[in-house]
């Protein structure tokens, strides 16, 4: 039963969940922020172009009656502008040519008959035009002047100031009005952030629990997580990952099982000769003699057992770099000769048909290994008499990108193997017949290394029973070509 997995305290400032919110929320003041600034710049701006071109017009209009031949005096000034009619300013000033003011319409600090010291009235008079628009203490203050030409010769200069409170209380109303509407966006965006981030962080955090459970070796655990998001896709890669991992603790924990199986069935018999000759103080010498050959056989499996794991080991963690073109067929034939006494002795024949040109980019131990361990079986598990048919050959791959195969066919006239162990031949320590392999010498894990190492260079391994009787192993490499100049 695995153990509960610990809990992890993480610091609040360091939470996923944290980071979002706080995100969020600089974002959000931002767009609040900006929806509380730019309408009300954008709507001054517009107010004071209004003004400006208000004021600019009717200055032009005054300045326009009032330029003329004869000089201009007060009196003549204020009966142009009362027939004139000007309105919708607060306060129309008209002054001479050296600042004395002729006609003035405030009625507060009236200065008519003084010296106009405004700024505005001192740069109309040096003949430009002059116009300044605020917004403060909720009113619009703009003044604009103008200077009076009549043939180039500056005559006077008109003022104009409008004081205005209307259009400042519709900015006002337009700015509380956006207050409260960034209050009511704020919260509800706020809230919708919490209940998002909420919502992401569990979905994380569930993934996060099933990443601690397999960490402590609940490889069984799955994680259900609804809908088509990159959330739900990575926790079905992780739910496939779980399932490999529950796969090859499986495999390895049945392999570690095998290995030892395997490894104290001849311990126990060395244990067990080895004590049967202390305990006998009058063994003869025939029988001695038979004992120890006893436990030099089962020291050579014990060897041979050892070997195999290292070179199924060594696979699994160092797949080999270093490739060369190898000749398939000097392989072949190197493997027969080694393994003709063990033929002769079993009254067992090769019978070869071998093409050349037959070269596998790979290394000469690994064909060696696959060649052998094929060969040897069809020997060893063949009957008395019988025939090993090994065939090398090269074969059109099924698509044009696949190009030509290296195909090595053994074939042997045993008693073959059933229909239901085939699909199992090729994993560790996995026996048809137990007591023959063992009477054999067999290992079961030579056809392992055999598939494992076809597959480390790009190869395949098939297997069917043979017609009328025996096995068949093929095993497919991919050819290699010298590059033509």
């Amino acid at each position: 039963m695995a153990s509960q997995p610990r809990r992890w305290k993480m610091p609040v400032w360091h939470s996923l969940q944290t980071k979002f919110l706080f995100s969020y929320g600089i974002i959000i003041l931002a767009l609040v922020l900006f929806l509380n600034t730019y309408p009300i710049v954008i709507s001054q701006d517009m107010v004071f172009q209004s003004k400006k071109d208000s004021l600019w017009r009717q200055a032009d209009i005054i300045t326009s009656t009032l330029a003329g031949s004869e000089p201009l005096t007060a009196e003549g000034v204020e009966a142009t502008l009362t027939k004139l009619g000007v309105t919708g300013v607060d306060r129309l000033m008209v002054t001479a040519p050296d600042g004395l003011v002729f006609y003035d319409t405030s009625e507060v600090g009236n200065a008519r008959g003084t010296y106009a010291l405004l700024w505005e009235v001192v740069t109309a008079l040096g003949g430009e035009d002059v116009f300044r628009s605020e917004y403060r203490e909720k009113s619009f203050r703009s003044r604009a002047a103008a200077p009076i030409l009549y043939r180039g010769m500056t005559q006077g200069a008109v003022y104009l100031y409008e004081f205005d409170e209307e259009q400042a209380q519709l900015l006002q109303d337009l700015q509380e009005n956006l207050m409260r509407i960034s209050i009511i966006v704020c919260a509800v965006a706020l809230l919708f952030s919490v209940v998002l981030t909420k919502a992401l962080t569990r979905r994380v955090g569930v993934l996060l629990q099933g990443i601690r459970s397999v960490r402590e070796g609940e490889y069984s655990y799955r994680v259900s997580m609804p809908g088509g998001d990159e959330l739900s896709q990575l926790a079905e890669e992780f739910n496939e990952l779980t399932g490999r991992l529950q796969t090859t603790d499986e495999v390895r924990r049945r392999f570690v099982s095998d290995a030892s199986h395997e490894l104290k069935t001849p311990l126990a018999s060395i244990r067990l000769l080895s004590d049967s000759i202390l305990q006998s103080e009058h063994m003869d010498s025939e029988t001695a003699r038979e004992f120890v050959t006893d436990i030099g056989d089962e020291a050579e499996r014990l060897t041979r057992i050892t070997e195999k794991l290292l070179t199924l080991t060594r696979m699994d963690t160092a797949p080999p770099t270093h490739l060369v073109p190898v000749d398939v067929k000097a392989v072949v034939l190197r493997a027969k000769r080694m393994l003709l006494p063990l033929a002769q002795k079993s009254e067992v024949t090769f019978s070869l048909d071998l093409t050349d040109g037959c070269t596998v980019l790979a290394t000469e131990d690994d064909l060696s290994q696959i060649a052998f361990n094929l060969m040897e079986n069809a020997v060893k598990y063949n009957k008395t008499g019988g025939e090993v048919m090994v065939s090398l050959f090269l074969r059109r791959g099924h698509t044009q990108k696949e190009g030509d195969l290296v195909v090595l066919r053994v074939e042997d006239t045993g008693v073959g193997i059933p229909e239901a162990d085939l699909p199992k031949i090729f994993e560790r320590f996995y026996r048809v017949d137990k007591a023959r392999s063992r009477a054999a010498g067999g290992t079961g894990l030579g056809l392992s290394i055999v598939r494992d190492t076809a597959r480390q260079h790009g190869g395949t391994v098939e297997v069917r029973r043979r017609i009328p009787e025996g096995t068949c192993f093929e095993v497919t490499f991919p050819h290699w070509k010298e590059e033509s100049p």
